[in-house]
């Protein structure tokens, strides 16, 4: 349990930072890391944070953030940290953004937590031990039926390189579901379907940090994640379905039909 209790006390810490900048959002410094992609002098200070709590209690792990890069990414234990995803939201005082993180060792997500500290609500998993929001047991849905879900999605907004494609997918999943939610905070969004608020969610070429820990908790709370043919790869891929069992298939049959060859199974 220590090292869940040791990424809870990170996550928090990094909350806390982002807590006190969300009342002055003004005061902030923000700059373009690529066209509609913001950082702001808080990104920066929650990842800080968190590899510092994380660096003292593991010195031998190694970290792949998404504003530090990759540190000793080759160890058998990589730490694997969004230190605040939905930026965007957070900039415009939207509340829905999250800190991530998520451990990796030898290759396979065995922590995982996923904190919205504007709601003050922690999710967790351990590989093999279930997922947690708040301590209590989550699952995800166990509706049967596409056309009686919600499903969660984000939009592209920064590589428009597959933007027609994901249009045809967004209008067949509009026809055949009950609704699509578009909140801004994929690690979020993949909390939300394993707590059965969401039946499912897609999204194309997200990053390792966004879904890593989002992952882990949609697999424990008795979900099904893959890429866009349902295999695994989607990490590297940054193309990613979640869902329950019977959802997911059916989410899967719905995209088939828009897939490319370069969303096939492969590095976006």
């Amino acid at each position: 349990m220590h090292l869940l209790n040791n990424a809870v006390k990170a996550a928090r810490r990094a909350g806390d930072i982002i807590n006190r900048a969300s009342m002055d959002i003004g005061a902030l410094t923000v700059r373009s890391k690529d066209y509609n992609d913001f950082v702001s002098e808080v990104d920066h200070a929650a990842e800080a944070a968190i590899i510092e709590v994380l660096k003292d209690a593991y010195p031998d792990h190694g970290f792949f953030g998404e504003e530090s890069g990759r540190q000793d990414a080759d160890a058998e234990s990589v730490w694997i940290i969004d230190p605040l995803d939905g930026t965007t939201n957070f900039l415009h005082g939207f509340q829905q953004y999250s800190v991530s993180i998520a451990l990796m060792h030898k290759g396979q997500i065995i922590r995982a937590v996923v904190y919205d500290p504007s709601r003050n609500d922690l999710f967790t998993a351990i590989r093999g031990g279930g997922a947690f929001l708040n301590n209590k047991r989550i699952r995800v849905t166990n509706r049967p039926k596409m056309q009686d879900a919600i499903i969660g999605t984000g939009f592209p907004f920064r590589d428009f390189t597959h933007l027609d494609t994901y249009l045809g997918m967004f209008k067949d999943m509009v026809k055949k579901t009950a609704g699509i939610r578009r909140p801004g905070s994929a690690a979020l969004d993949l909390a939300y379907v394993a707590a059965g608020w969401f039946d499912g969610f897609w999204e194309i070429g997200l990053s390792t940090w966004d879904i890593a820990a989002g992952s882990l908790l949609v697999h424990e709370a008795g979900g099904l994640v893959g890429d866009f043919e349902g295999n695994e790869g989607f990490l590297e891929s940054g193309n990613i379905v979640a869902a329950n069992p019977k959802v997911f298939v059916q989410m899967l049959q719905t995209l088939a039909p828009h897939l490319t060859e370069e969303l096939k199974s492969r590095r976006k």
